[in-house]
């Protein structure tokens, strides 16, 4: 679909600063309290994981698919090492 890992990264960066954003304005600008101002920050500082998690499994398969497309095998059988998941690391 073309959402690649580092989208993903970016998202979850992006949601701890919408949290705090949004924990700042609620608690400035509505006269619920410091309460409600926590549940905000709280509601969408937990979508933090949620992006990083996708965003190491879309690292996993980007891995897998360079893997494929070079040929080689995740584990060189001859020798029994772990072959390089990167070129030119």
């Amino acid at each position: 679909m073309g959402i690649k890992s580092g989208h993903m990264y970016a998202a979850g960066l992006a949601s701890i600063g919408l949290s705090f954003a949004s924990w700042m304005i609620s608690k400035n600008q509505e006269g619920a309290g410091l309460d409600r101002a926590d549940r905000w920050g709280i509601f969408i500082g937990e979508w933090a994981p949620t992006f990083f998690a996708i965003g190491v499994a879309l690292r996993i398969e980007e891995t897998h698919k360079d893997l494929e497309e070079g040929g080689t095998e995740m584990f060189d059988s001859s020798q029994g090492q772990r072959a390089r998941s990167h070129v030119g690391v």
